[in-house]
């Protein structure tokens, strides 16, 4: 049984790279938020514009729950999805958790290219963009470090650059991509 969890901040990579990576060891794959917009029937900006952060965090631990318990997949969470409650131990008792390290400044180059709405980031000029990114991501650092493994990740501008980290986060975990059979994961 195969289970990687995917996590760090808003604009990693985690959902590209999760994709790509389930692609490459035949799992299925799982966006959390996808999840949780598929399940409440709702958009992740509707929850928390119904509901407010703390009402979605309570949403997203529940969800959380389901989607830990699924066997060979990967899994990619949302950023704040391991900062509440007590997510990031239940997520390293599930399975092997990856945490994708990106700098201010590739985040904000990968949040500038993706077309998803942010809800937290709504209304921010960049200058506010990249001091709340900052100051979130000084915050959040010691929950992401609770991670099993870490992969300092550069700026995926193309599919190439994205193909190549699923690669490397499949070695990290020590899987044999030509046989897809795991060697290390429990």
């Amino acid at each position: 049984m195969t289970r990687i969890i995917i996590i760090g901040y808003m604009g990693a990579g985690k959902t590209i790279v999760g994709r790509e990576l389930a692609k490459l060891l035949g799992l299925a794959f799982y966006d959390l938020d996808w999840y949780i917009e598929t399940r409440m029937r709702r958009t992740v900006k509707a929850i928390f514009d119904e509901r407010g952060e703390e009402g979605f965090r309570q949403i997203e631990h529940n969800m959380l729950h389901e989607v830990a318990e699924f066997e060979n997949v990967v899994i990619s969470c949302g950023g704040g999805t391991p900062c509440f409650f007590d997510n990031m131990d239940y997520l390293n008792r599930q399975g092997e958790t990856v945490y994708l390290k990106a700098s201010p400044e590739v985040l904000m180059c990968h949040l500038k290219m993706g077309k998803g709405v942010r809800p937290l980031l709504l209304g921010k000029t960049e200058e506010e963009t990249r001091a709340f990114i900052q100051e979130q991501l000084a915050a959040r650092e010691a929950f992401y470090s609770k991670a099993k493994h870490v992969l300092d990740v550069n700026l995926m501008d193309n599919s190439g650059k994205v193909a190549a980290h699923a690669a490397k986060i499949s070695a990290m975990l020590g899987i044999d991509v030509q046989r897809k059979e795991t060697i290390s994961i429990h």
